[in-house]
């Protein structure tokens, strides 16, 4: 055989293989509050793994519905909230299993930058009420769309019940608006982006996103925060209804699930298999999350043997 007949046997080869199809790289649609820890330490580990990541964060509520529609076809998808993949999973199409892997809370960020800062530093030591910070009119809260993502419904629902909580009367409508308010909504980068340059003075952050960017945060009572299973009862008081959904009160969980119509099956096997190894956990619990045993849901037979 010719050299020129050699190459284009191992041209075909690595197509074949997909190392020139980019099967190396493993597509990731996640929760918009995990592009930090995602695009950095956990991108920059997994490269060991063989593969490279390539994230895409958004709200868990508008990947789901891309992924429903079939305007993406992500190997793997990452929702920080549970319910987000049981809607999915009902549909009985993009999604036959899903498992969820960890858990989080809601905190107080704020802007280290904010005209406030004194004000927010000693509500953070206990010394002054949060509640009276977030209905100044000279305070800039922002939001992620509750249409979008978990954590702008989740945030009306922590001020529902901070209202009953703290009896304050009126408090989320004072703090927040309306559900919809144009004035308060951004992406999750934005927020972060905003109270990092002084731009925004306060957002409910899950407890990674403010881990993650270094950002001053005031912890919330565990029967507020929506991360302790105990209050599960009390959480489930609070309730939002969007686009016709009901989303109630309740602990948040993240779950993650490899769609039926992923491209590169191995690279998401790997993915998953990375994200619950040890090295994994460890990036992930640093940053702000509670690593949990993972519970399945759905067809477990499909899920990667190694996880099952």
């Amino acid at each position: 055989m010719n050299r020129c007949g050699a190459i284009v046997l191992i041209f075909v080869s690595l197509l074949g293989n997909g190392a020139l199809a980019g099967d190396s790289a493993v597509n990731v649609a996640h929760a918009g509050s995990l592009i930090t820890v995602f695009n950095g330490p956990i991108a920059t580990a997994f490269r060991s793994s063989g593969f490279t990541f390539q994230g895409q964060g958004k709200g868990s509520v508008g990947l789901a519905n891309m992924i429903d529609s079939g305007l993406i076809a992500p190997d793997v998808f990452v929702a920080s909230d549970a319910n987000v993949m049981a809607d999915l999973l009902k549909k009985h199409q993009s999604i036959s299993w899903y498992a969820t892997f960890a858990t989080s809370r809601l905190v107080l960020a704020y802007s280290p930058h904010s005209h406030l800062v004194n004000s927010f530093n000693q509500a953070r030591l206990k010394r002054a009420p949060w509640t009276a910070l977030l209905t100044r009119t000279d305070v800039k809260l922002v939001r992620t769309d509750p249409a979008l993502d978990p954590k702008g419904y989740r945030t009306i629902i922590l001020a529902q019940l901070a209202e009953g909580y703290y009896r304050i009367p009126g408090f989320a409508s004072s703090a927040l608006g309306d559900d919809q308010n144009a004035a308060q909504l951004q992406t999750d980068e934005g927020i972060l982006l905003r109270l990092e340059s002084g731009d925004a003075d306060a957002a409910f952050l899950y407890a990674i996103e403010a881990i993650s960017r270094r950002l001053p945060y005031i912890e919330l009572p565990a029967e507020l925060n929506l991360g302790d299973e105990r209050f599960a009862a009390r959480y489930a008081t609070g309730s939002v209804v969007v686009n016709g959904v009901a989303r109630r009160g309740a602990p948040i969980e993240y779950a993650f699930t490899i769609p039926s119509a992923a491209r590169n099956p191995s690279g998401a096997d790997a993915f998953l298999h990375f994200l619950e190894g040890g090295q994994g956990r460890r990036i992930m619990s640093e940053a702000g999350l509670t690593m949990t045993d993972l519970t399945f849901y759905g067809d477990r037979r499909l899920a990667p043997t190694d996880l099952r």
